[in-house]
């Protein structure tokens, strides 16, 4: 009976204590970094990126940014206007994790990157990562494995990674 009653009040402290409630409520700020095709299959230096390219990886990124934002977790930040990746020819993914600076100067505690690797033009993986923008750490990884499905599948894949990998 003793236990119960201290259980039930240690309960009641932690809920009304400010910090710990205040914890449990704030959303952490995220960045969403447009997402990045590094395209690994044989037409890769004859088939220029397409639209649909552009498109599948744009809905990728949507679908990482609304998971996010409907966890209750997280607080997506509006990149300002203007494309991060030109600074750099080969993306963001090749930046070092250049990303967390990037975010941090944009308001964002994390830095959410993205990328899609066509092995061919039926297969592909997917990568993402999360890194604390003050201290460039990673704060937490996923990867698809090899997926079957064009560029059409590209959301899906990000839906199965923020499910069970990044979300989790």
């Amino acid at each position: 009976m003793r236990i119960r009653t201290l259980t039930v009040l240690a309960a009641l402290l932690v809920g009304t204590c400010p910090l710990a409630h205040g914890q449990q409520t704030k959303p952490m700020s995220i960045e969403v970094f447009p997402f990045e095709l590094e395209d690994k299959s044989a037409g890769a230096g004859i088939i220029p990126p397409d639209d649909y390219d552009r498109r599948y990886l744009s809905e990728s990124a949507q679908v990482a940014k609304d998971m996010l934002s409907n966890s209750g977790r997280f607080s997506v930040i509006d990149a300002p206007a203007g494309n991060e990746q030109a600074a750099e020819p080969h993306g963001l993914r090749n930046c070092g994790g250049c990303e967390a600076s990037i975010a941090k100067a944009h308001g964002a505690s994390l830095a959410l990157l993205g990328v899609v690797t066509r092995v061919n033009r039926t297969e592909h993986t997917m990568f993402i990562r999360i890194l604390d923008a003050e201290t460039g750490e990673l704060v937490s990884t996923g990867f698809t494995n090899l997926r079957m499905g064009a560029n059409h599948a590209w959301p899906r894949s990000a839906k199965w990674l923020m499910t069970n990998r990044i979300l989790r």
